[in-house]
């Protein structure tokens, strides 16, 4: 994971400039996370978010809706934007070497006793959702009885002498939320995974043919996954969730 990460404030810098540059504190809605989500799992850096969205105000306010004082109402309109500043920041590091300050940096961003709490707060939260999905579906609570039960197997990881390597954790709660994400879609109804896509297909309409048919495969999916989550009362592993 690189280094230019902000473990702490990656999806909170970004929702609180978004606020700060639209001038209303609004509500982030799903699709926004969404899009923050994508971002994130492309190893874009906080920087270049910024940037980006602040292009792609520049950008809004000549438009015909921004001149006549309409605001922006989505991270949406900021998409190519920040791909592009995501470029130029990855085409002016080409041939730097890694920096060693930074690393360190990303590799202190938590206290041992944060991650700890973190861990057994998302171990009983998946406990609590294991009792609940038992009636409907055994397989469902099995798996996260065992989500749970692997997050517990992690305190040692965190209690060891030495620096936490973070990056290590990190993807070793990707695995564990990636295995969760597949079995929560498995087990979701017909009905429940159609209202999802009915509000995921309300949401995106504004923005479809201002996106690439690989960007709206990306929102679409990490747009179901926060959903499904949602639904089933299932918290997110990722230390990117810590706060």
């Amino acid at each position: 994971m690189p280094a230019e990460f902000n473990y702490f404030n990656y999806f909170t810098e970004i929702e609180e400039y978004f606020w700060k540059k639209r001038g209303a504190h609004l509500l982030v809605s799903p699709l926004d996370w969404a899009i923050v989500e994508t971002w994130q799992k492309a190893g874009i850096p906080l920087d270049a978010v910024l940037k980006g969205i602040d292009r792609a105000f520049e950008s809004y306010l000549r438009s015909r809706r921004g001149a006549a004082g309409r605001s922006m109402k989505s991270l949406a309109y900021c998409v190519d934007a920040v791909l592009d500043a995501a470029a130029e920041a990855k085409e002016a590091s080409a041939g730097k070497g890694p920096d060693d300050g930074a690393t360190a940096k990303a590799a202190e961003s938590f206290a041992r006793e944060e991650v700890r709490a973190y861990l057994l707060r998302n171990r009983d939260r998946l406990a609590a959702a294991a009792e609940k999905a038992a009636a409907a579906s055994a397989d469902l609570a099995t798996r996260l009885r065992d989500t749970a039960a692997r997050l517990e197997e992690l305190l040692p990881f965190v209690d060891a002498p030495g620096r936490m390597d973070l990056e290590d954790l990190e993807r070793r709660l990707t695995v564990l939320e990636e295995k969760l994400s597949a079995a929560l879609a498995a087990s979701a109804s017909e009905a429940v995974m159609l209202d999802i896509r009915r509000e995921m297909d309300r949401a995106l309409a504004p923005y479809r043919r201002k996106m690439s048919a690989e960007q709206l495969g990306q929102l679409e999916r990490q747009y179901v996954q926060k959903r499904l989550f949602e639904f089933y009362g299932v918290p997110r592993l990722s230390l990117f969730y810590l706060t």
